[in-house]
């Protein structure tokens, strides 16, 4: 890994150090960051999480009792982590924008070094140090690393670990996607060796399910999914008001696109969710098909070839008939 000293000489250099991960929380996002964590205590040193929104429920237990700060609870506090900082980490994301348009500006103003640990194609300049590589499955692999050739994997234990296992088994899709590659393996078995409990992590994330969140994952595949069979794309859409009358908690979509992408003869599937005046949309695919030249030119979003993301504000439906309209381009 490129830069590896200086990131573990402004590690042990800095007074206050801020990690942040960006808008919409997720496994990697939530894995990195308590891995990072729990890293910068072994060598010594204080951290101070910083997000812009909560944590899903189904990873609430990964952070183990440790508080992260979020800008839509606690705005202040957020401000003033990032202001004094002399160190701030920017984890799983490439450019300031994806913090949200509320925390962004305060990152941005800051005036600690910023190091950036990332996965994501095109990253934009807005760190000091960089550390990017789409090649990677995972930020948390990328943390791994940098234990790893700084010279610190004596320090690794549970706690740093299990984070770490959590977001590289979710941004897999539990170990399947094409970036899972042989060195990940020797990654996991070396997490294995240093006391993680895979099958605790994958009982926490995966076997704990409300039955609120399972009536609505039901309801959406059985009344909200369509199938364009001549473009093997599969269509799962949700309304605010369905959200709304199953009791739908931050997470309880979360994975809900893949099933899609399970049906037999379906190389790609688009999950549609309507939140306040714009419509979040979520891309994946299988094998050499890619989603990201779609959802950058059509979607103001982006990502990974067989997984990516984007927004549209326009309604539900009429988002829906964009996207069909402009699906036969690609698929």
């Amino acid at each position: 890994m490129k830069n590896t000293q200086e990131i573990i000489t402004a590690i042990k250099t800095a007074k206050n150090i801020v990690i942040t991960s960006h808008r919409s929380p997720d496994g990697d996002s939530i894995g990195s960051s308590m891995g990072m964590y729990h890293f910068i205590k072994a060598l010594g040193k204080n951290a101070k999480i910083c997000h812009p929104d909560k944590c899903p429920d189904f990873i609430e237990w990964a952070k183990g009792g440790v508080r992260i700060a979020t800008f839509e609870d606690n705005e202040q506090e957020v401000k003033d982590a990032l202001q004094n900082a002399d160190l701030i980490f920017c984890l799983d994301y490439n450019g300031a924008n994806r913090l949200g348009k509320e925390m962004a500006p305060f990152l941005e103003s800051a005036t600690g070094t910023k190091v950036m640990i990332d996965h994501h194609l095109d990253p934009d300049d807005f760190v000091d140090i960089a550390v990017s590589q789409s090649d990677v499955c995972s930020t948390s692999q990328l943390v791994y690393e940098l234990i790893e050739a700084s010279g610190n994997l004596n320090l690794l234990n549970q706690a740093i670990g299990t984070p770490l296992y959590l977001g590289i088994m979710t941004d897999t899709g539990s170990f399947r996607y094409s970036s899972l590659t042989s060195r990940t393996h020797e990654i996991l078995a070396s997490l294995l060796k240093h006391g993680v409990k895979h099958s605790e992590i994958h009982e926490a994330t995966f076997d704990n399910n409300r039955i609120d969140k399972l009536k609505l994952r039901a309801h959406i595949i059985a009344e909200r999914l369509e199938l364009l069979e001549d473009l093997h794309v599969a269509i799962i859409s949700v309304t605010e008001e369905e959200l709304e009358r199953f009791n739908h908690i931050k997470g309880d979509t979360e994975g809900l696109v893949n099933v899609a992408l399970s049906m037999e003869g379906v190389n790609v599937a688009v999950f549609f969710r309507e939140s306040g005046d714009m419509i979040k949309i979520s891309f994946r695919s299988k094998g050499d098909v890619a989603v990201n030249g779609l959802a950058g030119d059509h979607f103001q979003g982006g990502g990974h070839k067989n997984a990516s993301g984007g927004a549209s504000f326009v309604s539900l439906e009429e988002t829906i008939k964009n996207f069909k309209e402009v699906a036969p381009k690609y698929f």
